[in-house]
């Protein structure tokens, strides 16, 4: 009769349908449409350019339990369609509460007219009928029936390949870039990650690229959130510096290119991040704005590049493997080497990836992690699309937080948040967990009285105790900063570790980590709060393994200073070369 009638139901406190409310109605005229070639579409139209179909109107959202009938369907039927009732007749019946870790949109009608959710719209989150009563989406998923949708999603930017390079068979493992240039003037690289053959080895010496926190910070662009902005006015009494700045951020921003740390365009929390799109900040050049009261410094991928700059310099020819190699390779891809030496910021770990080194460990292994707030986010790996990582932000230091019922991720079901919530602390392994943070400046480093100890009298070998360690380098002018780890038996520090030295007097920058603070006050900051510290430790473990850890983000910043002649370099030397040895 060319006639809609959409009808809205308002809903109760926890999603059930609320009770004694009358529908709102609305009729209006459309024309009637005839047969058509249109894909049938959900949070979005199609429309047809000259290139083709080209997808437009995205929806910011969630749509839960869809379903098609091939007639129009009466009041009475819309409402035990809303009870859970469904009248007969169905096209189709698109069951979301299923499929969770899947792109697949599975129908239940007897036609299977089955979907596919393209770039990754957020599943396993509550539905309409959510009631509160369980928060596992595994346990009731017919209340997690719903996906939501955002205009910004993106988990393959679907790029047509330019060119390709067969690594040759005797190629260095190490890291390498692509080189394009555009004119005299245009320039960029993109990174590429050579690993050794699958079950060998070519060193002793293997360098795990944390490329989980690569893809997780990639394209970060918090400082342009007007929000966060007046956030950062209000808590520092100044401004934020300007953003964006370089040509990278702007594109990612015109783009709607985003991190796990920002927010989609209604404000909701990036759950999902992708190596198959334009990765800006993964750049050798990039200047991560933040740092250093908005100067700018190295971070992430350019960061890890002073180390791996120091190592070559120094002579520690070295194996480089990465978090996903280590998911889905586990401990057989540590076995064959005698030391493990992470970047400076290994925050993203999955549960496969934690075995894997404890694994390696309890057989005589040896980690340097010379890094700081690392093995902090729980994070998963879509089965299906291993270019995927999932984390949900349920507690911790956190640019966002997930509403209430959407902690467990939907592409393993398993609790999100902090490891150290589940029962992993960093300490556990490292014998240091992340204790604070601060964006001003980086301090140096004490010696302790720990370090007069003989089984860690080679780390300071050939070091002035009565100097500062670190009291310069490449980012915030120090090598411990940024963000800092501290020792604490209470939460898993083995007794018998060694706090060799100690990075301390930081300024009110620096805050106490929120999942530590129990009662709000105002002493938390590092003028006042003895718990925001950097400890360096180090402790022997069974079979001839040992833990060596910095508890700092910042130490690869200062390997280099006075041509690689300094006491931040001489402690690395000291380490990696005894690790090293047989």
């Amino acid at each position: 009769a060319g006639r809609i009638r959409v009808t809205q139901e308002l809903a109760g406190s926890h999603g059930a349908v609320a009770t004694g409310r009358a529908a709102v109605e609305r009729d209006a005229e459309c024309a009637a449409a005839g047969a058509n070639t249109a894909s049938f579409l959900m949070a979005a139209c199609g429309g047809v350019d000259t290139a083709g179909d080209a997808i437009t109107g995205h929806y910011n959202g969630k749509i839960d339990g869809p379903s098609l009938f091939s007639r129009a369907l009466s009041v009475e039927e819309l409402a035990a369609l809303a009870s859970g009732v469904p009248p007969g007749g169905a096209v189709a019946a698109w069951d979301l509460g299923r499929d969770f870790s899947s792109a697949t949109v599975t129908d239940g009608s007897p036609y299977g007219l089955h979907g596919q959710a393209v770039n990754m719209p957020a599943r396993a989150v509550t539905g309409h009928n959510w009631s509160g009563r369980e928060v596992d989406f595994r346990n009731v998923p017919q209340e997690y029936a719903a996906i939501y949708f955002h205009d910004d999603d993106l988990e393959d930017a679907g790029w047509e390949v330019d060119f390709e390079l067969t690594i040759p068979g005797g190629m260095r493992s190490g890291i390498y870039a692509a080189r394009l240039r555009a004119g005299d003037v245009d320039e960029d690289y993109v990174p590429f990650f050579v690993p050794p053959k699958r079950g060998t080895a070519s060193s002793p010496i293997a360098f795990l690229a944390p490329t989980n926190s690569y893809v997780a910070y990639a394209n970060f662009h918090v400082p342009a959130d007007p929000i966060r902005r007046a956030r950062w006015k209000r808590q520092t009494g100044r401004e934020m510096f300007a953003y964006p700045v370089q040509r990278q951020d702007r594109y990612v921003v015109e783009n709607k290119l985003l991190s796990l740390y920002d927010r989609h365009t209604d404000t909701s929390g990036v759950a999902y991040s992708s190596r198959l799109r334009p990765n800006l900040s993964m750049r050798p050049k990039y200047i991560f704005q933040m740092l250093g009261e908005g100067k700018g410094g190295s971070h992430q991928f350019n960061a890890d590049l002073h180390l791996v700059d120091w190592m070559e310099a120094k002579g520690f020819e070295h194996d480089v493997v990465t978090d996903e190699n280590l998911h889905f390779e586990g401990a057989e891809l540590l076995a064959p080497y005698r030391v493990v030496v992470t970047g400076s910021h290994p925050e993203y770990w999955s549960g496969q990836m934690l075995d894997a080194l404890e694994a390696y460990l309890g057989n005589g292994g040896r980690l340097m992690y010379l890094g700081g707030n690392g093995f902090y986010w729980v994070t998963t790996f879509a089965p299906d699309r291993p270019h995927v990582i999932e984390v949900r932000r349920c507690n911790g230091t956190r640019t966002w937080e997930t509403d209430p019922g959407e902690s467990h991720h939907s592409t393993t079901g398993e609790q999100g948040g902090l490891w150290r919530a589940r029962g992993r602390p960093p300490q556990k392994l490292t014998g240091v967990g992340f204790t604070a943070h601060g964006f001003d400046k980086s301090r140096p480093y004490r010696v302790q009285p720990d370090a007069a100890d003989e089984h860690v009298a080679f780390i300071l070998e050939g070091v002035d105790w009565s100097q500062p360690i670190g009291d310069f380098g490449l980012v915030m002018g120090g090598a411990g900063g940024f963000e800092v780890d501290r020792a604490d038996e209470d939460l898993g520090t083995p007794p018998h570790a060694a706090v060799v030295a100690t990075a301390s007097g930081f300024s009110d920058a620096y805050q106490h980590a929120v999942e530590e603070v129990l009662g709000s006050d105002s002493k938390q900051g590092g003028s006042v709060n003895p718990l925001v510290r950097g400890d360096m430790v180090y402790f022997d473990r069974p079979a001839g393994g040992a833990v060596f850890s910095v508890g700092s983000i910042t130490w690869c910043g200062s390997l280099s200073h006075n041509g690689y002649d300094n006491n931040v370099s001489r402690i690395t030397d000291n380490v990696l070369s005894r690790f090293a040895a047989p």
